[in-house]
This record gives C-alpha cells, structure tokens and sequence, in this order.
C-alpha cells in the first residue's frame, strides 16, 4: 500500500516511465510516510484516440468527486 496507476498517452520512453515511477514513489514516502517496499507504481497507456473513452470519461468525468487534482489549463 499504496499502488499509484499513471495513465498516459502511448509513446513515452522506459527511462521516462522509470523516473515517474521513481519520482513518485519518493513523493508518496515523503507525504504519506509508506516505506518504499510498500509502494507499487503501474502505467497504463493509451492511443490518443482512445483517451476520451478509456480514460476521460469513465475515471475523471464520472468520478470527479474523487480527483484531488483536476485537469485545466492555465492562461498563457
């Protein structure tokens, strides 16, 4: 505990997989406390084409109420 799951668009390079899998964990042991042993990272990727079917709507449109960061963007 905990398991953290990225999901991304298709493409990225293993070492970029690798340092967020890295990165994140570091960020769940210093906010939560868990002992790196514990921590388990997966990521999933998707064809862009697929993003809004696969991921958009069914774990951040329907589940909103548990997002903690939601997605926008910033004015340039």
């Amino acid at each position: 505990m905990p398991h953290v799951i990225v999901k991304l668009y298709a493409g990225k390079t293993e070492q970029q997989k690798t340092e967020l899998a890295t990165k994140l964990a570091e960020a769940v042991t210093a906010v939560l406390g868990s002992k790196d042993a514990t921590i388990s990272v997966a990521v999933e990727e998707f064809d862009p084409a697929d993003w809004k079917e696969k991921v958009f709507t069914p774990d951040i449109a329907q589940r909103a109420d548990t997002l903690y960061k939601k997605p926008g963007y910033e004015p340039a």
